[in-house]
């Protein structure tokens, strides 16, 4: 029986109201810590909007997800959307000129992204779909099963800000290497846990970063509908969906998406990494080119 399954809005004022929803995110996907970075001897401080724990959030107040992207090329089966951030953007340093491919491939969806820049500067990005295997509106994702293709994650300070550790999985509720339902421990005595109220932290992607590889299987038990993750990039954000609040207008009345609704697997860099010498490095200069690829395969098993 076919369902959609990815949370979506009716209408752009939805959208607008729901921030993230399906989203590209960037300039800088996930957190830079009080909204500050110094990059060849320069100091960039961004605009925080994370609250108050007085960070950068996905790329500050008028990130990628506020903006309306350029369409380039549309087929019956692909789609290429342009944005180009313009110098001092949120303040981030260099034009950044970004397009974003997603393709439909018989039971994939595959996003390619590049970007390119006329001055140094940072970039990560990636895709905020919300999923649930059972239906976009049936209800919580807490029984769905997750793979997750990683021997470590960053543990996080009370900012959701990585301490710089980089954490083993065995022992703790972050061990997905082999199938667990997301509810399973989600609610556990667990310090991490309790910072961000279930799942929202960076793990680790086994084998090389910039070579595509799988990062997680999803599997929804009632319907054993599946979701594949294929990622080129050293991390995967996976969130629980812990504080989602999103409506959507439908023709027949409001249907509004609570906390634990829907899932996310935001392939990417990882959180901070402009503060953090030690991470695989986010910086892009004039005459390379960003390229990162992710690919949502789905299935029934």
């Amino acid at each position: 029986m076919y369902a959609n399954v990815v949370l979506g809005c009716s209408t752009l004022d939805d959208y607008r109201a729901s921030p993230y929803v399906g989203a590209t995110i960037g300039r800088f996907a996930n957190r830079i810590a009080r909204g500050r970075f110094v990059l060849d001897g320069v100091v960039y401080e961004i605009p925080c909007n994370d609250g108050a724990r007085a960070n950068v959030l996905h790329g500050g107040p008028v990130g990628f997800a506020s903006v309306t992207w350029s369409v380039v090329k549309a087929t019956e089966s692909a789609i290429v959307l342009r944005h180009v951030s313009l110098d001092g953007d949120q303040g981030f340093p260099g034009r950044l000129d970004v397009t974003v491919t997603y393709r439909l491939d018989d039971d994939a969806l595959r996003i390619d992204y590049t970007a390119t820049t006329d001055a140094p500067t940072v970039v990560n990005l990636t895709n905020h779909a919300y999923f649930n295997l059972a239906g976009a509106c049936a209800g919580s994702i807490l029984d769905h099963e997750f793979v997750i293709e990683a021997d470590a994650y960053l543990p996080t300070d009370a900012a959701l800000i990585p301490t710089g550790e980089v954490r083993a999985v065995a022992g703790t509720p972050f061990d997905f290497r082999r199938p667990t339902a997301i509810g399973a421990r989600i609610d556990g005595d667990d310090p991490q846990l309790a910072l961000a109220h279930g799942y929202d932290h960076t793990w680790v992607v086994r084998g090389t970063a910039g070579t595509l590889r799988p990062c997680a299987f999803v599997r929804e038990v009632r319907s054993g509908r599946t979701l594949a993750c294929a990622t080129d990039q050293p991390g995967v954000q996976f969130y629980s969906g812990n504080f989602l609040d999103a409506v959507d207008s439908r023709a027949n009345g409001l249907h509004r998406y609570a906390p634990r609704e829907g899932f996310t697997l935001e392939t990417q860099h990882f959180p901070d990494s402009p503060n953090r010498p030690a991470f695989p490095s986010t910086v892009l200069r004039p005459g390379a080119t960003f390229r990162s690829t992710t690919i949502y395969r789905f299935g029934v098993a």
